[in-house]
């Protein structure tokens, strides 16, 4: 399916997600569209081990494998300068790249499946809703527009977003707290 640019609906550690191949246009404007997101708010790229993530990040901090090392896989979204390779349509035309590490059953068995192992997501809802908090409330508003994963267990999930933090070269700032708590 995200071979041939489609879109998927999955749960996370967090909140249901959004993914697709995250080298196809097509398909990363599918879910700008199913989200009528605005087009200047990026994506991020999530997958299963940090290896698969560093092509698309220009420049690692030291402290940024601390972050990695205690944090992930978990509820923290780290925020880089991008590499030439990541594409502009994922970020929006910015220069930085998000990347992401959920610790889920669920996903791992869905990156299992994926050449590369990255997906390109977004939170699984139309922007300014709540997220969806399970696979039956999925299917219900997406079916038409995403192949909805079942996941293993069909629990609902906390709705607390993941923590963002901007990693710069000389230290980082949280934009976000979410799920895992940090302090500057």
């Amino acid at each position: 399916m995200l071979n041939n640019g489609e879109v998927i609906a999955f749960k996370t550690d967090t909140v249901w997600g959004f993914g697709c191949n995250p080298l196809d246009n097509i398909a990363v404007n599918k879910i700008y569209e199913i989200k009528k997101r605005d087009s200047k708010k990026p994506l991020i790229l999530m997958s299963d081990d940090f290896n698969h993530l560093k092509k698309y990040i220009k420049f690692i901090p030291d402290y940024a494998y601390k972050l990695i090392e205690k944090y992930l896989p978990g509820a923290l979204t780290l925020i880089f300068k991008k590499s030439d390779f990541c594409p502009n349509f994922i970020t929006s035309n910015g220069d930085s790249v998000g990347i992401r590490i959920p610790d889920s059953d669920d996903f791992r068995n869905i990156i299992d499946k994926i050449d590369g192992r990255v997906l390109a997501t977004t939170s699984c809802n139309i922007t300014g809703e709540a997220p969806v908090l399970n696979y039956k409330e999925a299917k219900e508003k997406f079916k038409h527009c995403a192949e909805i994963i079942k996941p293993i267990e069909d629990s609902e999930n906390e709705n607390i977003p993941s923590t963002v933090i901007l990693c710069e070269e000389n230290g980082y700032k949280i934009l976000r707290q979410g799920a895992i708590f940090l302090q500057t």
